[in-house]
């Protein structure tokens, strides 16, 4: 009968022997494969902007107001952030979720935005401010978005080897929800941060719900 550390010892010289003849990945591989599936999704979500909500009229206009830029400063940094960890989670070695905390730094200062415009709102204007004039369409067309950002990054995955499936797919649905919402502002003319904070948030969580739902399916190698 073998004792446990000799199968310990049997496991280790196995796997020593498989990555023997494993040649050596360039450094930013991995980050490349990423960046790439998210750019070939991210052109289809852009494709799908227009040709189901069609770009915002005053789309040039816009580009010189704060809540435009306060839109994208949100969605980007949640999608850099969500980038990094899913650059982690695509490694055998993983990560742990201490890598997420970062998350946290975008939507504090989102709220507190959203605090002080509400403090300079009248009470009675907060929950149109809050609801604006798209909340129960915005989440779903993040999620819808998402999709083929999504794709792209299971792309991104078949070259590579994730071990924390389930982590990983969260990761990448989180950040195929950020850059979702990043392109939906393309379309959006919400201005409300509380708006922003709440319904593009809730599309995001979504994404990154499917992707940990699917991770340990899709990305089993």
């Amino acid at each position: 009968m073998m004792a446990p550390g000799d199968a310990e010892r049997g496991t280790d010289r196995l796997i020593a022997a498989l990555a023997a003849d494993v040649p050596p990945i360039a450094r930013r591989y991995i980050g490349r494969r990423i960046a790439l599936g998210i750019a070939g999704g991210g052109v289809v979500s852009i494709g799908l902007v227009f040709a189901l909500f069609g770009a915002r009229p005053d789309f040039p206009q816009a580009m010189y107001g704060f809540s435009f830029w306060m839109k994208w400063a949100y969605t980007i940094s949640l999608g850099l952030i969500a980038v990094a960890a899913t650059v982690r989670l695509a490694r055998p070695t993983g990560g742990s979720l201490r890598m997420f905390w970062p998350l946290a730094l975008p939507i504090l200062l989102l709220a507190a935005l959203a605090i002080e415009e509400m403090a300079r709102t009248p009470m009675r204007d907060w929950l149109s401010m809050w609801l604006g004039g798209s909340w129960n369409r915005c989440p779903w067309r993040v999620l819808l978005l998402a999709v083929p950002i999504f794709l792209g990054l299971l792309w991104a995955f078949r070259k590579l080897a994730p071990t924390d499936l389930r982590a990983a797919g969260a990761a990448a649905g989180l950040a195929a929800g950020a850059w979702a919402a990043t392109i939906y502002c393309l379309h959006c003319d919400e201005f409300a941060a509380v708006f922003v904070l709440t319904w593009y948030t809730l599309g995001i969580v979504l994404a990154a719900a499917l992707g940990a739902l699917l991770g340990p399916r899709v990305l089993r190698w």
